[in-house]
């Protein structure tokens, strides 16, 4: 099947990163799928005849439904890939300074939506014989430092979470990977850190040319991977 006769769906794929990695899709043949919920981030992506975006957040059981209605709509292009950029970072505080509810955010943010949109996703790829899952680590997982355990945690989760699905859905073809990016060179990074050498900071575009390698038949040989995703500076 050509990717041209495939859909991905990208959470987050309005943000610093989702933008890049929406726009190298489009290029590259796919009908992809796009949630929304900050209006003013619509302005990073440009209109194409591929490209559906649907107001939703994610968190919500019926915005959900509506976003896989989209998604699994077009019978010549069923859903293939799911991309997941949806996340959120927190740092400062050691463990017996931040509340909780802290942990309880960042698991949110970076495990819970994966997991249901992902959830949500695979009755779709098993009915269409297999597809690819990509969820966002951190290198953090490898390289901890202090001040962000419960990033650092739930990032950890979900690496967890890609290796237990790649085992439990390869009979039905679907790979399941993970990656491992440091810093993200995008406007809220360089905003939040404006002294930074940003030398070694991964580019967006360089991060969607490999999620489209791991969505195509060129990357059928791997699931159930970390894969890093640093600049080598």
């Amino acid at each position: 099947m050509s990717r041209v006769n495939r859909t991905a769906l990208v959470t987050g794929g309005t943000g610093g990163l989702g933008s890049a990695v929406t726009k190298h899709l489009i290029d590259t043949g796919w009908r992809v799928v796009v949630p929304w919920v900050a209006r003013e981030e619509l302005q990073r992506l440009s209109e194409h005849s591929n490209l559906h975006v649907v107001e939703a957040d994610l968190a919500d059981e019926d915005a959900l439904a509506k976003v896989m209605s989209v998604a699994s709509a077009d019978s010549d292009a069923p859903l293939f890939g799911v991309v997941n950029l949806v996340g959120g970072f927190t740092a400062g505080q050691r463990v017996h300074e931040a509340p909780i509810e802290v942990l309880d955010s960042q698991l949110d943010l970076n495990l819970r939506t994966a997991y249901r949109v992902t959830q949500a996703s695979l009755p779709h790829l098993i009915r269409h014989g297999g597809g690819s899952v990509i969820c966002m680590s951190a290198a953090a997982t490898r390289r901890p430092f202090p001040g962000a355990a419960s990033y650092i945690a739930s990032k950890a989760a979900v690496v967890a979470l890609v290796e237990t699905l790649a085992l439990e859905y390869i009979e039905d073809h679907i790979r399941v990977n993970a990656l491992l990016p440091f810093v993200i060179d995008t406007p809220g990074n360089r905003a939040a850190m404006p002294d930074s050498d940003r030398r070694s900071w991964s580019q967006p575009a360089d991060i969607a040319k490999v999620i489209d390698f791991l969505l195509s038949d060129n990357g059928a040989a791997i699931t159930g991977g970390s894969i890093p995703v640093t600049n080598v500076g």
